[in-house]
This record gives structure tokens, C-alpha cells and sequence, in this order.
């Protein structure tokens, strides 16, 4: 059994309607200024001033950032630091999707231990003290309110950096299932696949441990189990309930383990070519689990009880993406098929890579992409 150690560092407080108590939390880390960290979707459907109004009902100055796309950049967080400076925040809130959270975590980063996002490229580089953070998620997918890592783009060369610091974790991470209800449908499919791969990826990485196995099952059992409902009864609160809890189990697991080649071909997909996150890693992660099979030993037969367990556990996640009409073809983003190999060659230095159980370099990233190329 392989050695861990584990170290909770987020409380996590669950429930419909459990956004009304921000402004208590807020108050009780220590915060008087807060700056709501947020994105223009989310501030359409009305989560954001409701925190803020929650913050004020304790006393506390609640400030909101707004301006975070998909796929946060340095740009993106340097707008935020400049924001947080001028009003002098204490505290910050995350609040919306994975995007949302890993910029306030990078704006956390630079506000207290100063120089760029670059800097903390890696973990354990943040050398000062962080400020309290809350994330709250509004969509069933990244699981970043568990994670103690910011993913950052850089806004000139596009290379995803991993920025982790046990400071960096959330204090308390809300998770309302009643915030979920406002995402589209589109959404709920993206993410949920996100959230999944998470789960899968790290059931069998080659940092799995007794805790990540233990989140990764039961992520995978919820998520599997509610997806469909998520999808067809978009105000299903129960199936939106399962589905939040299941992909903050999945960031969990992936907190106390890692992720693997999945991730590591979506990256690139997103980076050059647009491709949604959790669409593109949807998208490899069938090839990915057949590819790891031969590595894999029991591991996917004891997840879906089965003596061919890596070829059902695909052919499910392929049912799912159909579900969420999510194509399950390279050729159908229109990427040309002579870019394979370069996509092969970033992504094997993405730094998913080299956890993946099965050893992948360039040579084996190609014969996988190439195999859901059409």
C-alpha cells in the first residue's frame, strides 16, 4: 500500500441555501474588506450581489472583480491584484466556475508574496502568509474549491502553469447546490465530463493512494449515477446535489493523488485551438483508459465490477459524452490532422504527464491522439 500524507486544510459546508451564511464566515476568518472574485455570467444570473449583500447584512465592505474568462490568464489575475490594492482587501471570495476560483487564488499569490504568477510555477513557492479565501462553486465540475492549486495560463505563450501552495487552499469552501441551477445545460456537460475525468484519472495515477482512491470512487459513483438527470432535468436539485458533491470529492482526490495523459492531451486542445476543457478531456479520455489498460492491472475492473473493466469503464464515458452531445472525434473541431504531432509534443510536457500510470512520451501521445482523430 502506497504511503500518504493527509492534510485537510478546507472546511466544507454543503447544502441548498448555504450562500446566505458567506457573510458569517467572511466575519469569522477575520475579514472586513472582501473582494468577491466573480464572472460576467455568473454576476447575470445574480450570485455575486447576493454575496455581497450577505456581507454587508455582517458589516463587512464586500468589492467585486468581475472580469475572468474561461481559462484565466496573468492578465486576468494582474487585473484582479490592481483591484484588490485599490481597495485594500482582506479577504477574498471565489464565486463561479473553476476559472473563477484559480483566479482568486492567483491574485491571493501575488498580493501577499508579491512578483508574478510565473514565480509560484510549481508547489510550495508562496514563502509569506496567503489571505483567507472562500470558493464557492456554481457549476458541477472543476472541484478547484478542494484543490490548493491555481491554474493559470500564460497570456502570451498559453502554457498552463500549476501554481500550488498548501496557503493557497480555501479556508472554507460553501457548496450550495441551489447555485448550480442557473447553469446551462452546455455547461452542466462540460463540467460533469470535467468532473469525471477527475475522478477517473486519478483512481489510477501513479500517486493513488488509500484517501485519493476513497474520494475517486465515490466521485465516480455519484457522478455516474446523477449525469443524466443533471442533463434532461436541469432543476433537478437532488441530481445538481450529487453532482457538486461528487466533483468536489474528485478535486479531493486529486488534491491527495494527480492527474494523467487525459489531461495532458486536453491541454494543448485548449490552448490552440479553443476546445472547452472539459469537452476536450472528455474527448481523450476513453482512448487514454484503453491505452492504460495494459497498466492499469484490476484497478478499472474493481471500479465497475467487471472482468473487462477498462473497455466498459470507456464505452460508459462514451455513453456520457453522447448524453451530453459532446463529439468523440479530433476531426470534428476541424484540427488538422498534420498537427498531431506537435500536439503530441506539448503535451508530453504537460505536467500530468509523467503520472499517468502507463509512461507516456510524444511517440505514445500521438498513437492516442491519432486513435480518436476520426
Amino acid at each position: 500500500m502506497a504511503s500518504f500524507d493527509f492534510q485537510p486544510r478546507t472546511r466544507v459546508m454543503f447544502g441548498p441555501g448555504r450562500l446566505a451564511e458567506i457573510g458569517r464566515l467572511a466575519r469569522e476568518l477575520g475579514g472586513k474588506r472582501v473582494l468577491v472574485v466573480s464572472d460576467p455570467g455568473i454576476v447575470a444570473a445574480g450570485h455575486p450581489a447576493r454575496a455581497v449583500e450577505f456581507l454587508k447584512t455582517e458589516g463587512l465592505a464586500g468589492f467585486l472583480f468581475d472580469d475572468v474568462e474561461n481559462n484565466p490568464t496573468t492578465r486576468h489575475v494582474e487585473a484582479g491584484l490592481a483591484c484588490a490594492k485599490q481597495h485594500d482587501i482582506d479577504l477574498l471570495i471565489g464565486l463561479g466556475g473553476g476559472s473563477s476560483m484559480d483566479c482568486a487564488k492567483g491574485i491571493n499569490f501575488l498580493l501577499t508574496n508579491g512578483g508574478k504568477m510565473a514565480d509560484y510555477w510549481g508547489t510550495g513557492k508562496a514563502a509569506k502568509p496567503m489571505l483567507p479565501l472562500i470558493a464557492v462553486p456554481t457549476t458541477t465540475g472543476t472541484g478547484s474549491e478542494a484543490q490548493s492549486f491555481a491554474l493559470i495560463a500564460d497570456e502570451t505563450t498559453h502554457q498552463k502553469m500549476a501554481c500550488g501552495d498548501p496557503k493557497a487552499a480555501a479556508a472554507v469552501a460553501i457548496l450550495d447546490p441551489e447555485l448550480t441551477l442557473t447553469q446551462p445545460v452546455s455547461v452542466t456537460a462540460v463540467t460533469g465530463i470535467d468532473a469525471v475525468s477527475h475522478a477517473l484519472e486519478t483512481w489510477v495515477t501513479n500517486k493513488r493512494n488509500a484517501v485519493s482512491c476513497a474520494f475517486a470512487r465515490e466521485a465516480w459513483r455519484r457522478l455516474h449515477g446523477s449525469f443524466e438527470s443533471a442533463l434532461r432535468a436541469p432543476g433537478d436539485l437532488e441530481a445538481h446535489s450529487e453532482m457538486l458533491l461528487g466533483a468536489n470529492f474528485a478535486g479531493a482526490a486529486i488534491e491527495n493523488s494527480m492527474l494523467g495523459a487525459a489531461h495532458s492531451c486536453a491541454n494543448p486542445l485548449t490552448a490552440h485551438y479553443g476546445v472547452v476543457h472539459g469537452a476536450a478531456v472528455g474527448l481523450m479520455l476513453p482512448a487514454v483508459i484503453r491505452f492504460n489498460a495494459p497498466a492499469a492491472g484490476n484497478l478499472y475492473d474493481d471500479l465497475v465490477v467487471s472482468s473487462d473493466g477498462a473497455a466498459r469503464l470507456a464505452g460508459m464515458v462514451e455513453s456520457m459524452l453522447a448524453q451530453a452531445e459532446l463529439p468523440r472525434r479530433l476531426s470534428e473541431y476541424r484540427i488538422p490532422e498534420d498537427a498531431l504531432p506537435e500536439l503530441a509534443e506539448e503535451a508530453a510536457r504537460q505536467w500530468t504527464a509523467k503520472f499517468n500510470p502507463r509512461p507516456v512520451g510524444a511517440k505514445e501521445l500521438l498513437e492516442i491522439y491519432r486513435s480518436v482523430y476520426e
